[in-house]
């Protein structure tokens, strides 16, 4: 089974990692920066103004009248021509940040369809050969360095597909298909977040990128490719309840099972996390989510299993055997 799933930077888009993301941090950093100094300099002017006007008054001995000073014209025109220069500076560093992430640097290494489901990501590795292409959900792993062309469409209604360490938001639109791309420049996990609400789970529909050394990322994919393993032992009674109760819904490449309402599960044991991220992948939460997943994430696709205690076993030890 993967290990858990604790990126380092959940959900942070002031910290980023790779080609597709940076530039805009650069932007985003340098807009606070701009915006608090705007801020802090017509505060100051406030202040003193007011400061100066109170001494004034004080040096005086009465309250001085309201109205226009000397040179007051020069300030109004040096701040327009400082707001100028600052909005043209912004305009321009926007328009090249634009630039630079609007396409990948270099030939995309690979090319992925993902769509999304309510409430779950599908995604599929497209290869050089139909026998090359297999399908996965919720935890895309990509190698290290390299960029990856991502068309984005949506199944049901509108989602939004964000991965803020690496890219933007993009929607993914039934009948229509989005293009986005992204790269890590260092291995790790990156948590990702559905951002367009789309129904009563949009807050547990998670996505995780798994950005692997190259060796270990081929490793990975052709272990994907592999179909499951027959079953033996204990689990193959399980099997037979799959193919059964889970089939019409679900794919297993290898067994009699080819359904697509729900995610492929060929190689579920894999996955650090169930359900888009709601449940960790573990037995209990294994047996936990078959049981009764509306209890987990109500509203989901998937209904109760209502199967006796010896079925749930059964069944629980063959979908452990799809690693």
């Amino acid at each position: 089974m993967g290990s858990a799933v604790s990126p380092a930077w959940p959900m942070s888009y002031l910290t980023t990692f790779g080609p597709r993301a940076d530039p805009v941090t650069g932007l985003t950093w340098g807009l606070i920066v701009l915006s608090l100094a705007v801020i802090l300099i017509v505060t100051i002017l406030v202040v003193a103004g007011a400061a100066v006007r109170r001494l004034r008054a004080a040096s005086a001995g009465e309250a001085l009248p309201v109205g226009g000073s000397a040179g007051g014209w020069s300030w109004i025109w040096i701040g327009l021509a400082l707001t100028l220069i600052a909005l043209v500076a912004a305009l321009a560093w926007t328009i090249a940040v634009m630039a630079a992430v609007g396409s990948p640097p270099a030939r995309p290494a690979l090319t992925l369809e993902i769509t999304g489901h309510q409430w779950w990501w599908e995604a599929r590795y497209l290869g050089a050969a139909p026998g090359q292409t297999f399908v996965t959900a919720n935890e895309i792993h990509i190698p290290v360095g390299r960029p990856i062309l991502i068309r984005l469409t949506g199944a049901d209604v509108i989602h939004s597909f964000w991965i803020p360490a690496l890219a933007g938001k993009t929607d993914t639109i039934p009948g229509r298909t989005n293009l986005t791309w992204l790269q890590a420049d260092h291995a790790g996990t990156y948590r990702g977040q559905c951002t367009e609400y789309c129904g009563l789970q949009h807050a547990h529909m998670a996505a995780f990128v798994v950005a692997d050394p190259p060796a270990d990322f081929e490793a990975w994919r052709e272990g994907q490719l592999q179909l499951a393993a027959p079953a033996t032992g204990p689990a193959a009674s399980g099997e037979e309840l799959f193919v059964e109760r889970c089939g019409a819904c679900h794919t297993v490449r290898g067994v009699a099972a080819g359904g697509v309402a729900g995610p492929d599960l060929t190689h579920l044991m894999s996955r650090a996390t169930l359900a888009a991220g709601t449940v960790p992948n573990t037995v209990s939460g294994l047996e936990g989510w078959i049981a009764n997943p509306q209890a987990l994430k109500p509203g989901a696709r998937m209904p109760p299993s209502n199967l006796s205690g010896p079925e749930l076993g059964q069944l629980a030890a063959y979908l452990e055997t799809l690693k």
